[in-house]
C-alpha cells in the first residue's frame, strides 16, 4: 500500500486513503480490498460488521499502518484477521 493510494471495499460502500502504508494485505468486512470496486459484492463476514465511519483514521497496533476513512460503510477494517482499531485524537494544550 503506498500512501495517497484509495482502496474500496469488496462489501460495503466503505472507502479508505492510505496516510501510512506497510506491504500488507488491507481487508473490509473480511474481504480484500482494492484500488476497484467488483461489479458483484461479496457478503460480510459477521465477524467483521462493525462498520467504519467517515473522517475517522484507523491504525494498526504497531503504528505501520494508518487510514483515512472518506466513505462510511457497514464492514470493519482489519489486517490479515486482526481488526483496526480507531486513532484516538490527541488533547490539544490548554491555552490558560
Amino acid at each position: 500500500m503506498k500512501a495517497g493510494s484509495k482502496l474500496k471495499s469488496a462489501v460495503c460502500d466503505t472507502e479508505v486513503m492510505v496516510i501510512k502504508g506497510a506491504d500488507v494485505a488491507l481487508e473490509c468486512g473480511g474481504a480484500p480490498m482494492a484500488a476497484d470496486r467488483p461489479a458483484e459484492r461479496a457478503a460480510i463476514n459477521p465477524a467483521f460488521a462493525e462498520g467504519t465511519k467517515m473522517g475517522k483514521r484507523y491504525v494498526d497496533a504497531s503504528g505501520a499502518v494508518e487510514l483515512l476513512c472518506v466513505k462510511a460503510g457497514a464492514g470493519s477494517l482489519s489486517i490479515a484477521g486482526v481488526a483496526l482499531q480507531p486513532k484516538d485524537a490527541k488533547p490539544l494544550p490548554s491555552s490558560d
